[in-house]
């Protein structure tokens, strides 16, 4: 059976965003900009793929673990935490 995952597609307009951010960064480092603004624009992209990065957390926990609540299986819901954990342990 195949497994079902939630959409993301929520997610496409801000990495459409941030593609454009990185091309941004690397225009600047072609045209030797200072080191400081090509940073804080390093920093800007790492903070919108943070963004990207909780919003799929946001709907795995919408979806995925609250199928495994449903499901009444203390086994799947105890997976669904185990990922969840490891996932959140991995943030920076």
């Amino acid at each position: 059976m195949r497994q079902i995952y939630p959409s993301h597609e929520g997610q496409l307009q801000r990495l459409n965003k941030i593609q454009g951010q990185i091309s941004g960064v690397r225009k600047m480092i072609e045209e030797h900009r200072y080191c400081m603004d090509i940073v804080a624009q390093i920093k800007a992209v790492t903070a919108a793929l943070k963004q990207v990065q909780m919003g799929v957390l946001e709907t795995h926990v919408h979806h995925c673990v609250m199928e495994a609540v449903s499901s009444g299986k203390p086994d799947q819901l105890d997976a669904k935490i185990e990922e969840l954990m490891t996932a959140l342990t991995r943030i920076e």
